[in-house]
């Protein structure tokens, strides 16, 4: 079994494979990450997601266009999240309980609104973006086929790694919004906008958790399905701190559950004497493995993550 696992082709095609399903949660991760330097705590990113894999699939259904297939689910996304952040923000409540009731409400819209698209015993399907493999790099042995024969949703992911780690440390925007994470009212008294940023930093959450979603439905799968998510949302969230909010450390613990995601689907083709629902929690069991061992005492927590900032009370 396993000299057929370990084969040159086999490696090659679960690299690949692991790079594919890891697209999404490095989207998901980038956004909450801007979102956490900003002092927001979004753990409804579940609704972003389905959000942006319903909407982003039913326009590309209705109207055969990819790209407004993308752009319908990044509009959902930002919508749930910005209306995360007005509740959180806006109202000043709970930014965890907020979260934790906009992944239940997504869920249930979701899952009604499909219900009135698929009037059959059949799942709808769409034609899924392909892959678009870039010159030369493409025909590097391994590395080619693993990173750059790929959809331009990847490719734009890679872009997206190097432009928020540059985006937060080396530029006056990118600073403002840390400073905003650790302390609003010194970031306040010196004439930061502290909610503009904020929202704005949600709305960018928004952004990237719907085009994960989309991603799921219009690259990977084809269809939706009320699970079509499969707690992805929570998994970014995981690698937020896996990662130590940073861009490079996100995009490896994504890299890492990719290929755990990628090992399962292999690993069931084979009759190793385990159950199938092994195999299925197996990307999970690796995502609590990981954050244990990556557990320090040094905290990259912004000091007012999760704190409501309220401009009278300063």
């Amino acid at each position: 079994m396993w000299d057929s696992i370990l084969t040159l082709s086999s490696l090659e095609s679960l690299l690949s494979a692991g790079v594919r399903l890891s697209v999404p949660l490095i989207y998901g991760a980038l956004g909450e990450t801007v979102s956490q330097k900003a002092g927001t705590l979004n753990i409804g990113l579940e609704s972003n997601m389905i959000g942006g894999a319903f909407f982003g699939f039913a326009v590309t259904y209705w109207t055969g266009s990819l790209a407004l297939g993308f752009l319908a689910g990044m509009i959902a996304g930002a919508v749930f999240s910005m209306l995360h952040a007005f509740i959180s923000h806006g109202l000043g409540q709970n930014q965890s309980v907020t979260g934790t009731a906009l992944n239940l409400f997504a869920i249930g819209i979701t899952s009604f609104l499909f219900s009135l698209i698929n009037t059959t015993s059949l799942y709808p399907q769409i034609v899924t973006l392909q892959n678009l493999a870039i010159p030369y790099l493409s025909d590097i042995p391994i590395i080619g086929e693993v990173f750059f024969n790929k959809d331009n949703i990847t490719y734009i992911a890679y872009f997206m790694i190097f432009a928020v780690a540059f985006f937060l440390k080396h530029t006056v925007w990118g600073m403002e919004l840390v400073a905003v994470g650790e302390n609003p009212q010194a970031s306040d008294t010196v004439g930061i906008r502290v909610l503009k940023i904020r929202y704005s930093a949600a709305l960018f959450n928004g952004l990237m958790n719907g085009l994960a979603g989309a991603f799921l439905t219009l690259v990977q799968l084809g269809s939706f399905s009320d699970s079509v998510t499969s707690g992805r949302g929570f998994i970014a969230l995981a690698l937020v701190v896996f990662g130590k909010r940073n861009p490079y450390g996100i995009f490896l613990g994504a890299l890492f559950i990719g290929m755990a995601n990628a090992m399962q689907f292999k690993l069931q083709i084979f009759n190793i004497g385990l159950p199938a629902q092994f195999f299925t929690g197996l990307p999970y069991i690796l995502t609590i493995a990981a954050l244990l061992f990556s557990a320090s005492k040094i905290s990259t927590e912004p000091a007012s993550l999760g704190k409501p900032y309220i401009r009278s009370a300063r």
